[in-house]
């Protein structure tokens, strides 16, 4: 056997350089593959544009009725009859309810004859004025009796004057005997029935008109966002029209069919919950608003030009909270930024400092690069960024 290894030692040393040459052919490759740099990770951009923005703000309110007005009665009697339908739409001045008006009759039927016989002792007073005057310049009776008859004169004047308001004030008091609307609206139930004793001045009310056509809405805005606004009108920054429009959601979400007006802002600040009431006034032709329903109205609160606006996924807090975003510079590499985002417009960030227009800002792969790190940028909505 050991005659027979040098005829086969040459065969199994050219198996040893033949593996060692693949062994070594097969490392190449790796070492070739490790050296060169990977590809730059593909991210999708939104270049930024300046643009003109319709400025909105969506707040909470509730309903108020144009005028309201609660019906009391202004004499004192018994109830006599209910003249109007709960829940119907009454007109200014028509009569809701009638209080018994035999002793308001009796009382302006003794004025009359008050102010009757007031009447008749002025015509005997101003008589005997007349006559002692004459008499006086022919020497005939005194200057004193003369101004006794003066004095006499004038006090009746002031009896008829008395009687005739006397006069007034019980007619006054027989016409409250009818009970009339106040204003034209639609009128709520009777808190009273026939047979009842009602009073004036009382506190309870006999029944409330409301008029909802048209209709406000009350909205609070905070005093900060009040103030900010302002600001911005002023500086010229934000235009907006002499009446803003307003826009309604109703309860069950759908939206209100009519467009508001914004009418009035309060001038003092709540000091409990540091916001201020605007009012908007609607058209309500079907009462389809109500008092006290609550809307969801959206506020005009005018144009900016110039704006830059970031979509919201391109932005990310750190851990101080700072609002930051990643930019792809003209080098395609990844550049941090910090910004001033102020409000949400739609789906994205009104920018006050920090981005410009042309900046690159990155949507999509934030998690998949860090500052500094080169990258491919995609511009979304592309057909290679889709």
């Amino acid at each position: 056997m050991s005659s027979s290894l040098p005829k086969f030692f040459p065969l199994w040393i050219t198996l040893l350089a033949v593996v060692s040459l693949a062994a070594c052919e097969s490392k190449e490759p790796k070492g070739a593959a490790g050296a060169g740099a990977p590809p730059p990770t593909e991210v999708t951009v939104v270049t930024l544009k300046e643009q003109t923005v319709e400025l909105s703000n969506t707040l909470p309110g509730r309903a108020v009725a144009f005028r309201k007005a609660e019906v009391r009665p202004q004499v004192t009697g018994i109830l006599q009859k209910r003249l109007f339908t709960e829940g119907a739409i009454v007109e200014e001045g028509q009569q809701l309810y009638q209080i018994d008006a035999a002793r308001y009759e009796a009382a302006l039927a003794n004025a009359k004859a008050g102010l009757a016989r007031a009447k008749a002792n002025l015509t005997t007073t101003q008589a005997r004025e007349k006559r002692y005057k004459d008499l006086l310049g022919e020497k005939a009776v005194s200057q004193q009796e003369y101004d006794d008859a003066l004095s006499q004169f004038e006090q009746a004047k002031a009896d008829v004057a008395v009687s005739e308001a006397a006069v007034q004030t019980a007619d006054i008091d027989l016409r409250y005997t009818k009970v009339m609307a106040p204003i034209s609206g639609r009128i709520g139930k009777s808190a009273i029935t026939e047979g009842a004793l009602v009073s004036a001045g009382q506190s309870a009310v006999l029944t409330t008109i409301h008029q909802l056509d048209p209709i406000y809405v009350d909205v609070s805005e905070s005093a900060a966002r009040v103030l900010a606004m302002r600001r911005q009108l002023m500086s010229g920054r934000v235009s907006q029209a002499q009446q803003p429009k307003v826009t309604l959601n109703l309860e069950d979400g759908s939206q209100y069919g009519h467009e508001g007006e914004l009418r009035f802002s309060d001038m003092s600040v709540n000091e409990t919950t540091g916001t201020v009431v605007l009012r908007a006034l609607f058209d309500n032709p079907d009462s389809l608003i109500l008092p006290g329903m609550f809307v969801r109205a959206t506020v005009d609160e005018g144009k900016r030009d110039n704006t830059v606006l970031v979509p919201q996924r391109g932005v990310t807090r750190d851990r101080e909270g700072n609002a930051t975003a990643l930019v792809v510079d003209a080098e395609n590499k990844v550049e941090m930024r910090q910004i001033q985002a102020s409000r949400a417009v739609g789906s994205d960030w009104l920018v006050e400092e920090g981005l410009a227009a042309g900046d690159r800002v990155i949507v999509t792969g934030l998690q998949k690069v860090r500052p500094g790190a080169p990258v491919k940028a995609v511009e979304a909505g592309s057909a290679e960024g889709e």
